[in-house]
């Protein structure tokens, strides 16, 4: 339609959206449905972070507030990033917005101009190419594989550098793979980084705190201090915090960029949901116990999915180091036919053959830059997962 922005045509609807929506509608019709594409913690809020919220509505927080963030929940960012990454931002350094999405989505705004090149290690989270285009850049997909286990190498990331490359957008723990890059993997990295001084990295930290051990979580700017003024460190309270539908991110950068950023949003949405900013509050700097909780049940989930997918014939899944996915490759069912008949050639056949003949709805891989592999969200009970991942097997030893 002539009437709508050329840009909109370079820009596709979400996948992981699509097929959660898809599941959802195939249940209200009373299939029986199991859907594993929704990234989100399937546990409440804590009781301490939702009995907050109330409190700000009774106090009556529930106006405008400053476009970017109250001055407590920034006071709050400054603390945690110092406590946790050992990083100093200034409240002035700080900005917070409806969702990491939107943070990154402002950070892109505010600084491509057309042409202006954005290194995606792929496979990438479904929005980070879309954003790009949206704002005017170029995607650089940077395929990994999972024999590097879905990880950049120092070469890659050399080779993919231009004069006109303007970010590095770095996801760890990963999603869609729960990748996690160690220390020393991301100081080769910065390595690379601290030779071409046009670069910089837009850090988005959200599975932080999902992180299993051995692994131990790092950030760019803790692991390279001289990069600090050219790193935009994102992260949020959705994964960590169980609160997904509050839409708090929030990030931690050069004073410059952060007010740009902030013009954006004072044009654009304005001011996060007031309530959620306190809620936030609470989240940051009360109790902590939830995060050791919720991680010791996604780990004993992780292993259960990874155990049970690596029993089905054609599959080969890696035991991911953090985040609440995992990523498979099906290579040995490439070319196989499924029970309906249909031959199955890309992960995309695999994904909707497996919802027709199970009933299990899944993101395939190439809805993330790197097949032919799918995406599971282990976000749900172990009885749901077990029974899931049971009829993954049987799906996949029916192909012939």
């Amino acid at each position: 339609m002539a009437f709508l922005a050329d840009n909109l045509a370079r820009v596709k609807p979400s996948p992981t959206i699509a097929v959660t929506t898809k599941a959802r509608e195939l249940k209200a019709a009373g299939r029986d449905v199991i859907g594993l594409g929704s990234g989100e913690p399937d546990f409440d809020t804590p009781e301490n972070i939702r009995e907050a919220a109330k409190a700000a509505i009774d106090a009556g927080h529930t106006r405008y507030t400053a476009p970017d963030g109250i001055p407590e929940l920034k006071q709050a960012i400054s603390a945690k990033f110092k406590r946790e990454n050992g990083l100093d931002y200034a409240p002035s350094q700080i900005t917070v917005s409806t969702g990491g999405k939107q943070v990154l989505y402002n950070a892109l705004v505010a600084t491509l101009n057309p042409g202006d090149e954005v290194i995606i290690p792929a496979p990438y989270w479904v929005s980070y190419p879309d954003m790009v285009l949206l704002a005017g850049g170029e995607p650089v997909a940077v395929e990994t594989g999972i024999e590097a286990n879905f990880k950049i190498t120092a070469e890659q990331l050399e080779a993919a550098i231009t004069p006109k490359t303007k970010w590095l957008i770095f996801n760890s723990p990963s999603n869609p793979t729960g990748a996690g890059y160690s220390a020393a993997e991301l100081k080769a990295l910065t390595d690379v980084l601290m030779k071409h001084d046009h670069v910089w990295v837009l850090t988005d930290d959200m599975y932080e705190h999902l992180a299993y051990p051995p692994f131990k979580f790092a950030t760019v700017a803790e692991v390279e201090p001289k990069l600090y003024d050219r790193t935009l460190t994102v992260n949020g309270v959705s994964k960590a915090y169980a609160m997904t539908g509050w839409r708090i991110g929030y990030a931690g950068g050069p004073q410059h960029l952060i007010k740009a950023m902030g013009t954006v949003q004072s044009q654009s949405t304005s001011n996060p949901c007031s309530v959620s900013q306190w809620a936030a509050v609470e989240a940051l700097n009360g109790p902590q116990d939830y995060i050791p909780w919720s991680l010791e049940h996604f780990q004993r989930r992780r292993d259960l999915v990874v155990s049970m997918l690596n029993q089905a014939s054609g599959i080969q899944c890696p035991s991911p180091e953090g985040a609440f996915y995992v990523y498979p490759s099906i290579k040995g069912c490439i070319g196989k036919t499924a029970p309906s008949g249909k031959r199955i050639e890309t992960d995309e056949d695999f994904a909707t053959e497996l919802l027709k003949a199970e009933g299990v709805a899944v993101v395939f891989g190439g809805a993330f830059g790197v097949s032919p592999c799918f995406r599971i969200s282990y976000a749900t009970s172990d009885e749901v997962l077990e029974e899931a991942c049971r009829r993954i097997q049987r799906f996949c030893g029916a192909l012939a």
